[in-house]
């Protein structure tokens, strides 16, 4: 398939919403941002998300009628944790003297995640990297997230989706890692083998706690860089393209969150959201296992970092390979984590759908 002209409509969309005026009178910048699977524009007041036309194994934005689905899935999901962010979905159209318009009269050529501009110095990343987390804000996040999970109904129909996806994503991290060409080979072997005995070890209590319903639909993306500690409380850019990544337990986000905070310098913050999920949702799980998800999700960033040099245009080259291997040190520490733990019983069953 020829992508030349998917491309050149993908950078006139992009031109046009680079453009002040197409949000009228009060719009004096635009500043846009491209991520791997968007582009963002930010005005003041305001976020517009464009999805790229991408087409890939695990994503399908390929056709107008997948971007508008995956824009009303994103705001959807988005709600539950931001509701005051996400404001709606808004049409891009092409008018007959070929310019470009958002929710005039047109032709439809697009569709637009219209979200609330948050200030970016209160994101949870840019407070840890100028030291002023503090314990408040923390409390509330880790109070909000344990509410949240408490209230969603457990998946025991689609829990084994998230063990075959900790297992299938493990299978590709080993895959990708162990090329040579990425030079990553000899540092991640030992990791790979004992993560991958690790989760065979916790393959039981992971059954038991799909059995008692304590999977559930999650976040899918929690990262420091994804929580607004302004007022009030905002937790933005849920996973929306996949739910199978979005159905996991809520102890493997937490912890995720706990060490992506721990990563870039405030290892407190994890204690804190686990404590609270111990006491709003109960069923905590053993050592073993949290050490289990907490060495997966750092071999998969590490496997996402160094995964960037395989890219048709590499943006930071020289980012990705130590930051991979920072990942390889923290999956070592979080084996480190484990200690002979009796598997906590839950209680009692979750709701199930």
């Amino acid at each position: 398939m020829d992508i030349s002209p998917i491309r050149s409509k993908l950078r006139d969309k992009v031109r046009a919403l680079s453009r002040p005026e197409l949000y009228g009178p009060a719009v004096r910048e635009v500043e846009a941002r491209e991520t791997q699977m968007s582009w963002v524009f930010l005005t003041g007041s305001r976020v517009y998300k464009l999805k790229k036309p991408n087409k890939r194994p695990f994503l399908d934005f390929g056709t107008i009628e997948r971007r508008r689905f995956f824009c009303e899935e994103e705001l959807r999901l988005n709600r539950r944790l931001a509701a005051e962010t996400y404001l709606r979905v808004r049409p891009l159209r092409r008018l007959p003297d070929g310019d470009y318009s958002i929710g005039a009269s047109g032709r439809i050529v697009d569709w637009l995640v219209e979200m609330k501009q948050l200030p970016h110095e209160s994101m949870m990343d840019e407070l840890i990297d100028a030291g002023r987390l503090s314990q408040g804000p923390v409390l509330a996040v880790s109070d909000r997230l344990a509410s949240f999970y408490a209230q969603i109904p457990g998946e025991i129909s689609q829990g084994r989706l998230y063990m075959s996806h900790l297992l299938d994503e493990q299978r590709i991290n080993r895959a990708l890692l162990q090329r040579a060409e990425l030079g990553l080979a000899l540092e991640s072997a030992d990791l790979l083998a004992r993560t991958d005995a690790r989760l065979e070890e916790s393959l039981p209590e992971m059954e038991t706690r799909i059995a008692a319903g304590l999977i559930v639909e999650g976040h899918g993306d929690l990262r420091p860089e994804h929580v607004w500690l302004g007022e009030p409380l905002q937790i933005i850019d849920c996973l929306e393209f996949s739910r199978r990544m979005r159905i996991l337990d809520p102890y493997d986000e937490a912890n995720y969150l706990g060490m992506e905070c721990e990563v870039i310098g405030a290892g407190w913050v994890r204690q804190h959201l686990l404590d609270a999920l111990k006491s709003r949702f109960g069923h905590e799980p053993s050592e073993r296992l949290l050490s289990s998800y907490g060495a997966f999700r750092a071999l998969l960033r590490a496997r996402l970092s160094i995964a960037h040099l395989l890219e048709r245009r590499v943006r930071r080259p020289e980012k990705w390979r130590p930051l991979a291997l920072r990942y390889l040190q923290r999956a070592e520490r979080e084996l480190a984590r484990s200690r002979p733990s009796a598997t906590r019983k839950s209680s009692r069953p979750r709701a199930a759908v």
